[in-house]
Parts: C-alpha cells; sequence; structure tokens
C-alpha cells in the first residue's frame, strides 16, 4: 500500500508544471510563521527606492552632526552634539550620535580629540560643502537673510560688523592683484571704498588665510540690507545677475539667477565661468559686472534714499540706481507697492583679478568683520604691502569713527 501511495504520488508530482512544483517547495520549506532565530536568517529583499531613501535620511542626519561641529567652530562630544541637534529641532540620541561619529571616523570626515570631542577633518568640511546640493536649493537667500540679521553695524555712530566678501589667491601675485583691484574701486564698479587685506595664516573675520595665499575682504552688497534692516525696513533680495554697462552707466541685465534657486552666489559663478568684463567697463565705460536685484517698500522710499546718501558718503557703498514705485526698473518688473533698486556686487574687484589671468577662490558673504578694521581703497597706492601686515593703526581708526559720527549726526539708526 505504502509503495503503491509513493508511485503514485511521483506520478502526480511529475505532472505538475515547474512553477506549481517551485511553490510546493517553497511552502513546505519556508511556513508563514517563523521564529525570531528563523526570520533573522532570512534574506531582506529592499526596494532600490526605499534603499535610496534610507540612504538619504541616514545622509541628512551626519549632514546635521557636521554642520553642527562646523559651527562650533571646536571640538565637540556626543552628548554637546545632541543638545545642538535638539535645539535645532532634530531628535537624536546621544547614542544615534556616537554611532554616526564613528561612521564619520571611519569615512575620515572627523578625527577624535579624545574628551574635547570630534573635530572636523579637511574631508569634512568638503563634504559638507557639496553634500545634498538637492536641500541647499534656496541656501544663498536664507543666508543673505541671516547675515543681515547678524549684522551689527549701526548709522548713527558708524560702528559694528559688516558683511565681508573673502577672495584668496598666490601670495606672489598681490602687487599685480591689488593694482587691478584698485582701478576697479576707482572706477566705482566696486561696493563703497573699504577694503581689507590678510596675509597667509592671518584672520579675516572667522576666516583663516591658507598658507602661501593672500585674502582680500571687500564689503557684500548684502550690507546695504543690514543697513536698512537695522533702520526697520525690510529687504528683499530678488537675484542677482550680469549688468550690461553702456557709456559707464548700467544699461540691461543679460543673465540673472534667482536668490531662491540656487546653492551658490550668483556672481561666484560668472566669475567662474569667465562671463565678467569689469576691466573693460573700467579702462571703455562698456562691459559686464556683477549686480544685484533689490526690493523695498515704497512706503519707504523717502527713507531709503536718505539712508543710502549718507552710507555713500561714509563709503560704505549704495544703490547705482533706485526706481520708482511699481515702476520696472532697466525692463525688470517690480511688484506692486515696492521699489526696485540695483547694488554692484562686492565681487567685482576679485572679477578684475580673475580676468587678469590670476587664479581666485571666492566666498561671498564669506564673514563678518568690524568696519573699523578696513581701510579705504586710496591707501593700497601708498603702500600694499604695509597694509598687508597691519592694516590700519588705532588712531586712524578712531579718528576715521568721529569723522563718521560727525557726518551722520542726526541719522535715524
Amino acid at each position: 500500500m505504502w509503495l503503491w501511495f509513493c508511485a503514485k504520488y511521483q506520478a502526480i508530482w511529475a505532472l505538475l508544471p515547474l512553477n506549481a512544483r517551485r511553490y510546493l517547495t517553497h511552502v513546505v520549506s519556508y511556513p508563514r510563521s517563523l521564529n525570531r532565530k528563523e526570520e533573522a536568517t532570512m534574506p531582506q529583499v529592499i526596494s532600490p527606492d526605499a534603499a535610496r531613501r534610507k540612504d538619504i535620511r541616514t545622509k541628512r542626519k551626519l549632514m546635521a552632526i557636521l554642520r553642527a561641529i562646523h559651527e562650533a567652530g571646536r571640538p565637540l562630544g556626543g552628548t554637546r552634539i545632541a543638545s545642538e541637534l535638539q535645539a535645532g529641532g532634530i531628535e537624536l540620541s546621544q547614542r544615534t550620535v556616537r554611532h554616526y561619529l564613528s561612521q564619520a571616523d571611519e569615512e575620515g570626515l572627523t578625527v577624535n580629540r579624545g574628551r574635547r570631542g570630534r573635530e572636523l577633518t579637511a574631508k569634512g568640511e568638503e563634504e559638507l560643502r557639496t553634500s545634498l546640493a538637492v536641500d541647499k536649493v534656496g541656501f544663498i537667500a536664507s543666508k543673505v537673510d541671516g547675515l543681515s540679521y547678524r549684522m551689527t553695524f549701526r548709522l548713527p555712530k558708524a560702528t559694528g560688523k559688516v558683511i565681508l566678501n573673502v577672495s584668496t589667491f598666490d601670495a606672489d601675485k598681490f602687487e599685480r592683484a591689488v593694482a587691478e583691484i584698485r582701478k576697479v574701486f576707482a572706477a566705482g564698479f566696486g561696493m563703497g571704498r573699504y577694503l581689507t587685506l590678510a596675509g597667509p595664516g592671518a584672520m579675516l573675520g572667522e576666516f583663516r588665510v591658507p598658507d602661501d595665499q593672500v585674502a582680500v575682504g571687500t564689503v557684500c552688497s548684502v550690507s546695504l540690507n543690514g543697513v536698512l534692516l537695522k533702520s526697520g525696513i525690510a529687504v528683499t533680495a530678488r537675484f542677482g545677475g550680469l549688468l550690461e554697462i553702456s557709456g559707464g552707466q548700467p544699461y540691461r541685465f543679460v543673465q540673472i539667477i534667482n536668490y531662491d534657486g540656487s546653492t551658490i552666489d550668483p556672481l561666484e559663478i560668472f566669475i567662474r565661468g569667465h562671463m565678467t568684463a569689469v576691466r573693460d567697463a573700467c579702462r571703455t565705460n562698456h562691459g559686464f559686472i556683477g549686480a544685484s536685484f533689490r526690493e523695498v517698500p515704497a512706503e519707504a522710499l523717502d527713507d531709503v534714499r536718505q539712508l543710502c546718501a549718507k552710507i555713500h558718503k561714509l563709503g560704505l557703498g549704495a544703490p547705482m540706481i533706485i526706481g520708482r514705485p511699481g515702476q520696472p526698473l532697466l525692463d525688470v518688473a517690480v511688484h506692486e507697492g515696492r521699489v526696485g533698486m540695483i547694488v554692484a556686487g562686492g565681487l567685482n574687484p576679485v572679477a578684475a583679478v580673475e580676468e587678469s589671468g590670476i587664479p581666485t577662490r571666492n566666498a561671498a558673504l564669506g564673514t563678518l568683520m568690524d568696519w573699523d578694521e578696513l581701510f579705504e581703497f586710496t591707501e593700497i597706492g601708498k603702500d600694499p604691502e604695509k597694509l598687508l601686515r597691519t592694516a590700519e593703526t588705532p588712531e586712524k581708526r578712531k579718528s576715521r569713527g568721529k569723522a563718521s559720527e560727525d557726518l551722520l549726526e542726526g541719522v535715524p539708526g
């Protein structure tokens, strides 16, 4: 009987389709109810999309940890990092943070300094700067607003911190570079009349100058936003563009990049792409310079004109053109109830250096620095090496501050 059953079973099995036999084998071999040990040994199949989403979430958490260390400017431990992240709305336990820090150590993004905590490596700084670009769209717009708020410069006293662009180039090109910079300021295509210089290893605000490099700090056009904001006037930064100069005057925008759609400052892009012609604008009154387009409330137009006239006399810089309420400015439409204005880019002097064949590295909105640490561009021609080492003496800074205070007497803060 048993032999007959086995023979019958084999005959039936042979008649079954291959897919059916595979299914029956799977059901018999892998029952639906598995214990934990068996579940642990079962292979887990993850779809490519799910794996990608998981990887991005992990990457964002790691970048948040690296950003916390970077912003602290010193080594941090897991407890402090978890606290900083929690303050920023990111809930990660200390244990989870330590796990990510171990991963960062293995990848060479951080280095363990013992009880002091972790510190970012050069690779970590680069990863933080370049990773997850899609998350940084609009980063420039938020940075403009953030630095405008952090700027402490006050008009009545003409003291406090202003926003600087930081650019570096080889130290052996110093004399050629400062000659080009001086020409742009003299032609009026820079932001204001003041700048600063720093040698290898020196600090320029929060920026350390690399070895064998020289840094120049130029006033960023966003400093105008900060001055107006401190006076109660909100400024909307719409875009940066390539402005055509004809007859020494602004003619039209030929390229524009919206701040809320970019991860990098527009003028940095134009300089890297060799799209500017600042030297031509200085020599022939026709060329292409970097500029930005801002809007202010129409109700504040009179106050804006008054403040801009004062900061122009001070040398901080002012708009090239201020439009009329609700009217287009150089063919750029302006929102109803607002006034457009065009401001020269603070990196224009460095764009001329790049055009002259000297490679530069630029960081728009690079740092904040005391206004008293800057000097007028006309002093470059006297002894640039001396300015590079010491900048102005305290006596000159004090006298300039007193003159600025006299100039701005009666101006609303």
